[in-house]
């Protein structure tokens, strides 16, 4: 079955893309709670007009992504966690916590959009942010025992 996506769905795809699911995740999850419609020959001409009137927008906030890539650059995210005595940690390193670290060196990025490595002991990860359909960064992290 052939959806067109109103909003981003991780995993499956960005808004306005038109992917192919199985039927009853379409028909029964997708469709009704509004996160796609069926790609039929009405709706995407529908689409393709907006997409053509939004073109212009979709420009500035794929630049305003690449600024705050460029804004991120090679930045070291310290993050203190709990370490037992074989240097694994207690609990796990989330992406609310990269987001926290990031809006405490000023950028404001939706804990949504962070994706981490599975980090089990002290050392350097990498977390992957999402900022745009086009534009993903990868951020250092360097994970440390709390004092």
């Amino acid at each position: 079955m052939d959806i067109i996506l109103i909003t981003d769905i991780a995993g499956l795809g960005y808004k306005n893309d038109t992917v192919s699911v199985k039927a009853g995740y379409g028909r029964n999850y997708l469709i009704p709670q509004g996160y796609a419609i069926l790609a039929n020959s009405t709706n995407r001409k529908i689409i393709d007009e907006n997409i053509r009137q939004a073109s212009h927008k979709a420009e500035k906030l794929r630049k305003d992504a690449e600024e705050i890539a460029a804004s991120i650059g090679d930045m070291v995210i310290d993050i203190q966690a709990v370490v037992g005595e074989s240097g694994r940690i207690f609990g796990r390193v989330t992406n609310t916590q990269v987001a926290d670290a990031l809006q405490a060196k000023g950028i404001d990025i939706d804990r949504k959009k962070i994706t981490v490595d599975e980090v089990k002991s002290v050392g350097t990860y990498n977390a992957v942010v999402d900022l745009h359909k086009d534009v993903k960064h990868t951020v250092t992290i360097n994970v440390v025992p709390a004092e």
